[in-house]
């Protein structure tokens, strides 16, 4: 049997199956969906992670298309495959920047898909359309409403004012769904992010968020266990022009790709997206993640509340950081995990309570947010951030840290004053993102027996101890040599080199470097 090919283009499940492209079979997940009658759902995830060839399978199902799914789970299942109309509300790729332009968009959508399932539809407000759409294909038979990135108006404008006004102006029109619930057979909704049943779902009620079920934890993105199976062709062709052994080339692959997690007690998941362009880019480990557009509202309320990176993802967080919020009170740490840059990476129990500790998911996205944080705080390019960590890198590699010293400095001289502000939350984390980014298993805030160390970084030669201080604190190596941080390194065959920085708030400028190497 011929290799099938992979697409990450396509995102129509009927095209994907007659065009002979790999299809991870996801139809037992859809199938128990679907098996109720009546049934009403809500599911969130992360860009580009498989939810509109959801919503398309979903689609083909109810339409009857048994076809179309010879060889799946679903096709043996007690099911009985009726037509129903379906009405496919898709909002990608549309106007939403004023109130006038989202009804305009609302109205032309449905007027869409009056026409394509031949419904005579005059142009009114969008509710009364949606409304009347729902009537007319409702005289004989029930019908299906799939709603795809209800969200889009509202991600487009997160940060504006009118964004209130628009999330008023779509409440009225979801609430169609519930009030002709008495003949809607399913419902299905997908987005990124999860608003607040009050502010944007209080008439919508009845659907069941399935968002963290563990039941549908892994029915987007793919299981090492399918990712093995169902690429094992791809695996193999790509591995030769690899110099490492199979084991290390699958574990490399899930370094950057995989680590996903949508409830404690699953199994992690791939972006699908990203291991389709990793191998249709003959196996070359990249970054894809960028192509998929730059958060650029999120950069800017992680600024606005001056969240602490290093905290967030050392501090264990309770299940409510993974709620629904409000459009006029959005948590940064929520919108990180619904976007999918952060994403569960264990678990404690503490006092009969569940806690999570959070991470990014993979070196992808690890490396993509950094740079967007590096940015947003800098106002440098991305490719000025990813030149300025390649020389921090190289000097760290060489011991050279006269130069590692001069391009620092030379960085920070180079971002403005309204940047920095005397802001040391801004100073930390450009901090933070620096080392996350360089690699070479930089450790930031790692753990000690009495403290922590501020930075870690390893190469093969050298181990770098960083203990960063503000102001006229002058106290580094002193903490370092106190506290003992060194003592868990004294095995390594390494030289260790103990570095204190001091940061002047008021200039913006790294004022004082003092290193020197342990002696042992």
């Amino acid at each position: 049997m011929a290799k099938k090919s992979l697409t990450a283009s396509v995102y129509t499940f009927e095209n994907l199956r007659r065009g002979n492209f790999l299809y991870v079979d996801k139809t037992e997940f859809l199938w128990k969906l679907v098996e109720p009658h009546n049934a009403m759902y809500f599911l969130s995830r992360p860009r580009r992670f498989g939810k509109s060839l959801t919503v398309s399978t979903l689609k083909a199902i109810f339409e009857g298309k048994k076809e179309l799914f010879k060889g799946l789970a679903i096709y043996d299942k007690p099911y009985d495959w009726k037509k129903y109309p379906v009405i496919h509300l898709d909002f990608n790729g549309r106007d939403f920047n004023t109130v006038e332009s989202l009804e305009k968009s609302l109205r032309n959508i449905v007027a869409e898909q009056a026409r394509t399932l031949n419904v005579t539809l005059p142009m009114e407000d969008a509710v009364t359309m949606f409304q009347n759409l729902i009537g007319a294909l409702s005289k004989d038979t029930q019908v299906v409403v799939l709603v795809d990135e209800y969200d889009k108006p509202i991600l487009n404008n997160i940060t504006e004012l009118i964004s209130k006004e628009l999330l008023r102006h779509l409440k009225p029109f979801f609430s169609v769904i519930k009030e002709r619930e008495d003949v809607i057979r399913f419902a299905f909704v997908t987005g990124v992010t999860k608003f607040c049943h009050v502010s944007l779902f209080s008439d919508l009620n009845n659907l069941t968020d399935i968002t963290m079920n563990a039941d549908y934890a892994t029915m987007l993105g793919y299981t090492q266990q399918e990712f093995e199976q169902n690429f094992a062709e791809w695996i193999a062709e790509t591995e030769t022009k690899q110099e490492l052994p199979h084991d290390e080339y699958l574990d490399k692959i899930k370094d950057w790709y995989d680590g996903y997690c949508f409830h404690a007690k699953t199994d992690r998941v791939y972006n699908p997206v990203s291991l389709a362009n990793f191998f249709t880019n003959n196996g070359e480990f990249q970054n894809y993640w960028f192509a998929t557009g730059t958060p650029s509202f999120l950069m800017e309320l992680i600024k606005r509340d001056r969240m602490d990176l290093e905290k967030v993802l050392s501090t264990p967080v309770t299940s409510y950081a993974f709620g629904a919020f409000e459009i006029d009170n959005i948590p940064p740490l929520t919108l990180l995990l619904q976007t999918g840059y952060l994403t569960i990476s264990s678990t404690e129990n503490t006092n009969g309570r569940l806690r999570y500790r959070l991470d990014f998911p993979n070196r992808e996205v690890a490396e993509s947010f950094n740079v967007y944080l590096l940015n947003a705080y800098s106002r440098k390019s991305q490719n000025d951030v990813a030149t300025f960590c390649d020389a921090l890198a190289d000097a760290l590699i060489d011991g050279d840290l006269s130069q590692f010293q001069k391009v620092m400095e030379a960085f920070f001289a180079g971002i403005p004053y309204d940047v920095h502000r005397k802001d040391e939350s801004n100073f930390q984390n450009i901090f933070y993102a620096i080392f996350r980014l360089l690699g070479y298993n930089a450790i930031a805030e790692s753990r000690t027996s009495d403290g922590r160390i501020d930075a870690v970084v390893e190469t093969e030669r050298f181990i770098y101890l960083f203990e960063f201080k503000l102001n006229r604190d002058k106290s580094a190596l002193k903490q370092i040599m106190e506290k003992e941080y060194f003592k868990r390194y004294l095995l390594h065959k390494q030289q260790i080199i103990l570095v204190g920085v001091n940061f002047d708030t008021e200039t913006g400028k790294l004022s004082d470097w003092q290193h020197e190497e342990l002696q042992r």
